[in-house]
């Protein structure tokens, strides 16, 4: 039976309305442009390691200027998610019920800041359901090995790893992992690349013996 890792941003929920609210206040604090900082250009950047989001939005700031509005708007999301906190997409929650259920044990790995995942459980009162996690805010590592030191500390049988985006994709498989491509979401993968497709949450339930 397989273990399923799943992905954070675009995967089980979509913060990036509210999170481009705090990029922008961040920016205009240090002098910089913020009106391309929106939702749609943050879900073309979600998913990356943090100074690569940065280079991408920043890419005239000098290194410094850059590093601090990231890493302030990254601090400055925790407090924020846990006093307006968006909801999972439709059919997560029952989806973590289901895989408990059925034995599946649940992880999560994302690219993301120490204390992210946390604000996605507490606030969506998930952490019942999930068995462990790891991000690169604990371990400093990429995706690929953050994972695999998941893996290692958990004894992950069989895992699975479910993301929407080419990133999640090629870390995937950089760790030698099946990949379920989360198309709701927001990127793009192909299916002929994807061990497996599913365009809701719960299709998860549908595919996950055939990986």
């Amino acid at each position: 039976m397989h273990s399923v890792i799943f992905d954070v941003d675009g995967t089980l929920w979509d913060i990036t309305g509210k999170a481009a609210h705090i990029w922008q206040q961040i920016s205009r604090k240090y002098g910089a442009s913020a009106d391309h900082i929106t939702a749609e250009r943050l879900k073309q950047e979600f998913g990356k390691p943090l100074e690569a989001i940065g280079r991408s939005l920043f890419p005239d700031l000098p290194e410094e200027t850059m590093l601090r509005i990231t890493s302030e708007s990254c601090s400055e999301e925790i407090p924020f998610l846990y006093q307006n906190p968006p909801k999972v997409f439709p059919g997560v929650r029952e989806l973590f019920a289901a895989l408990q259920e059925k034995g599946y044990p649940v992880y999560i790995v994302s690219n993301c800041q120490k204390g992210y995942i946390e604000a996605v459980l507490d606030t969506n009162d998930l952490g019942g359901y999930v068995n462990g996690h790891l991000c690169a805010g604990d371990t400093g590592l990429g995706k690929a090995e953050t994972m695999l030191q998941l893996i290692r500390e958990t004894g992950a049988p069989d895992p699975v790893y479910v993301g929407d985006t080419s990133g999640d994709f090629i870390a995937t498989k950089e760790a030698g992992l099946p990949f379920i491509f989360a198309a709701y979401g927001y990127g793009e993968v192909s299916s002929e690349d994807a061990d497996a497709v599913i365009r809701t949450p719960l299709e998860l339930l549908d595919v996950i013996d055939r990986v």
